[in-house]
């Protein structure tokens, strides 16, 4: 799994009733992209995250 600072990772709810969640990559620790992460999500709680296989990652695209 590769990300930039500014995509967004959407992590799925693993269980019934638990709602997918979202994050911004506000740091990329790993070499060429690669995780660990910190990431920042929506209630503004920060983090490390080394996503799993319910993670996906929503690159942001830059228009010129």
């Amino acid at each position: 799994m590769r990300a930039s600072v500014g995509d967004r990772l959407l992590v799925h709810g693993r269980t019934v009733g638990q709602h997918d969640r979202t994050a911004e990559v506000i740091e990329v620790l790993g070499p060429e992209g690669t995780p660990p992460f910190r990431v920042r999500f929506e209630d503004g709680h920060e983090t490390l995250m080394s996503p799993g296989p319910d993670t996906v990652v929503r690159h942001v695209t830059t228009e010129e």
